[in-house]
């Protein structure tokens, strides 16, 4: 904590105001048990992303080697490592005080039969050696970190693999919402909608997975980054007294975004549901339509009834809950706000501004109209859509927006 409370921080308290002291809150007597002990041992370094995906292939050749399956596989990963090793340049002064063991392991008929022994030698040795062979893709290096894990975990079949299949899940439904639109990701939409389904993973073997990490590695860097605002305020901390109080036992329950990917996993899977087809392409539902809808959430079988009351009852309503989840047609989002987009009407910025409220029914297939008001929309407009359009234009834009969201319901009367 020492180390932590010395680093240098700029506008900590704000706008100007660096950080110039710390305190240190000593409540376990740390200070009093390393001034006993000053031999104490220190902490390890952490090791870096190309040393543990390094250690992590040595450990699945090993593994494979052992249960003899997946042959090729094997051969695949004990030649990656080795082509590592093969680049690690004996000019190099710190690779030069691991000779031995560069020049070992140079040799590929080292990597047929793994022990323990030679696995830990070259991981101790070897793992955190620089060589020739980079990937700069650093996205991609742990989205491979990712798959080697749930790999090892097929391998050892100790139950670990649901740690490693919701991370690579997430990816797969975070290309599907983010990026169809991107060509690259467009060809692997087969692959991925397998990726983000229940089935794929019930007998995921490795070759499976493998295929997962090399068609998908290079698109991970396309998934958007959330933008996260800094926010300022100045308050005084007081420690007051110290008081146990009993913890109140929590109770688990459905997982709602597990809930939710799974349904939409579903629906990804009903292109020819017409009620379906009408709520993605903005058109008007009927009662009928909402019936269709309310069955096929049923044979979803993506959690208990009471799970889906819920979930509609705060879409406020079927319709709303299930856009929410599959989104909206970019061309009828597009043609929705058409009179906004017309270039002999519409300004740059106008059109900036429309185009990030297409992009967002698009994803979320519904907008509050009070988002406008907040970034990214106050990024180019800090103070709303009347920075932008006429009063008039303005209300449109509203009425717009809230003819979208209605279309989600079915026509009365």
């Amino acid at each position: 904590m020492v180390g932590r409370g010395t680093r240098l921080r700029e506008d900590l308290f704000g706008p100007g105001q660096d950080k110039e002291n710390f305190f240190i809150f000593d409540v376990c007597g740390n200070f009093d048990y390393f001034n006993a002990h000053q031999d104490a041992a220190e902490a390890s370094a952490t090791r870096s992303l190309s040393s543990r995906l390094f250690t992590t292939r040595t450990d699945l050749v090993l593994a494979l080697g052992k249960n003899g399956t997946d042959a090729v596989l094997r051969v695949e990963v004990a030649d990656t490592l080795h082509k590592s090793v093969v680049g690690m340049s004996l000019d190099n002064f710190i690779v030069r005080n691991k000779r031995r063991h560069v020049e070992k392991y140079v040799n590929r008929t080292e990597w047929e039969s793994l022990t323990e022994h030679k696995a830990t030698e070259i991981v101790e040795n070897l793992a955190d050696l620089p060589t020739a062979v980079r990937d700069s893709d650093e996205m991609a290096k742990r989205f491979d970190l990712m798959i080697l894990r749930g790999q090892l975990a097929v391998v050892y079949d100790d139950g670990t693999l649901p740690k490693f299949e919701s991370p690579i899940r997430s990816v797969a439904d975070g290309l599907l919402d983010q990026g169809l639109s991107i060509p690259q990701v467009k060809a692997k939409e087969e692959l991925l909608r397998e990726v983000a389904s229940d089935e794929w993973w019930e007998d995921v073997t490795l070759p499976m997975l493998e295929e997962a990490r090399r068609e998908l590695r290079s698109l991970v860097r396309l998934l958007e980054k959330k933008k996260a605002a800094i926010v300022y305020t100045d308050f005084a901390d007081t420690l007051g007294d110290i008081v146990e109080i009993d913890m109140p036992t929590l109770h688990s329950g459905t997982d709602v975004e597990r809930f939710k990917a799974k349904v939409k996993d579903y629906l990804r899977r009903q292109p020819e549901n017409l009620a379906l087809r009408k709520l993605r392409t903005n058109k008007a539902l009927t009662p009928a339509d909402l019936e269709s809808l309310e069955e096929l959430l049923a044979r979803s079988g993506a959690g208990a009834p009471e799970d889906i009351e819920r979930a509609v009852e705060n879409a406020k309503g079927l319709g709303r809950f299930i856009r929410s989840l599959v989104g909206l047609d970019q061309q009828a989002a597009t043609e929705a706000f058409s009179e906004f987009l017309d270039g002999r009407t519409a300004s740059a910025n106008q059109i900036d501004f429309v185009n990030l409220v297409i992009a967002h029914v698009t994803k979320h297939g519904a907008m509050d109209p009070g988002l406008l008001f907040e970034a990214p929309f106050t990024d180019s407009a800090p103070q709303g859509p009347g920075q932008v359009f006429e009063s008039g234009q303005s209300l449109r834009l509203v009425e717009v927006i809230r003819s979208i969201n209605d279309s989600a319901d079915a026509m009365t009367g």
